[in-house]
């Protein structure tokens, strides 16, 4: 682990997650923001522990990350898992409040900005997600941009995800990540995925279709001491991904909905979500739980390449 003593007693480790990171076996963090505000309950429990499983059947050990009382914890029981799925007070928390949430002893949820922080402080290379976040649509006039780039501009983690959620400005967030030095490479395709919809129109330079062709990466940037992110954007088959006729017109509609409603900021995406999965009369809902739990699957497999004790496909 990379915690320095002063800040170890903030923390707290699973016995499963402690005993693979002082042995050097594969870890994968996982973002709670999904549990308490990504998915409806009960849902939401329910692909939480699918994913730790899928994570455990490719020889990882799943960290889901959040944090309890004002504690960060590296990993969570089951009980743990289900007061971030079930409780009200569960605040969506980035980097900048998670020193107020922990000092105010508060329960929050991590968003991918936060989870990779405190995965890295942790010893925790690889992190699996959803759709990441990124430049808002209209940002030229609200100057609304995840925390999630600024965070992977400056923490060297690797993350598997969908591609930029696809309610944001997709080719604004890859000219984003270019300015800010953050690899991008798509995962059997040079498509860049649009998170509901396999492509999102945008042609990358890298693709890679192994995952220790990703751990040669990983490798190779360690090696060069580069300290910025690494994005896994891995692509859901194009028979599984929303009718884009359907998400170009629920997204629309969500849009409007949104600003007749004044709601800014880190609401939009929750909102969004919500009303795809209601607009969709749960198609959404279905395609969301295959994204996550598919780049949790992957991101195991390149932790345990990554981890050298790889031994077959």
């Amino acid at each position: 682990m990379n915690l320095p003593n002063q800040k170890s007693d903030q923390f707290s480790f699973t016995k499963e997650v402690s005993a693979a990171l002082h042995a050097g076996t594969p870890v994968v963090a996982l973002e709670s923001t999904i549990i308490s505000h990504g998915l409806p309950r009960p849902e939401n429990l329910r692909v939480a522990i699918e994913v730790e499983e899928t994570v455990r059947s490719r020889g990882a050990v799943p960290a889901t990350i959040a944090i309890l009382e004002g504690r960060v914890h590296i990993g969570l029981s089951q009980d743990e898992l289900e007061q971030i799925a079930t409780r009200d007070d569960v605040i969506k928390t980035s980097i900048r409040d998670l020193g107020t949430v922990a000092a105010r002893k508060g329960f929050a949820a991590t968003t991918v900005a936060a989870t990779s922080h405190l995965a890295n402080l942790a010893g925790i290379s690889v992190f699996a997600t959803g759709g990441l976040g990124g430049v808002h649509r209209h940002a030229r006039e609200s100057w609304d941009e995840s925390a999630d780039l600024t965070a992977l501009s400056q923490i060297p983690i690797t993350i598997v995800c969908s591609g930029v959620k696809s309610i944001l400005d997709v080719g604004a967030t890859l000219e984003r990540l270019e300015t800010l030095n953050v690899g991008v490479v798509v995962y059997g395709s040079r498509q860049f995925p649009g998170f509901f919809l396999s492509d999102s129109g945008i042609t990358v330079d890298w693709s890679l279709s192994d995952p220790t062709e990703i751990a040669d990466v990983m490798a190779a940037r360690r090696s060069l001491s580069i300290r910025s992110g690494l994005v896994i954007a891995h692509p859901l088959p194009a028979a599984n991904q929303l009718d884009p006729d359907l998400h170009d017109q629920v997204l629309t509609e969500g849009l409007e909905l949104a600003d007749s409603k004044k709601i800014t900021g880190k609401y939009v995406t929750p909102f969004l979500l919500d009303h795809f999965h209601r607009a969709t009369h749960g198609q959404s809902l279905v395609v969301n739980t295959e994204i996550i739990v598919r780049n949790a699957e992957l991101a195991a497999r390149i932790a345990v390449a990554d981890s050298g004790t790889a031994t077959g496909p």
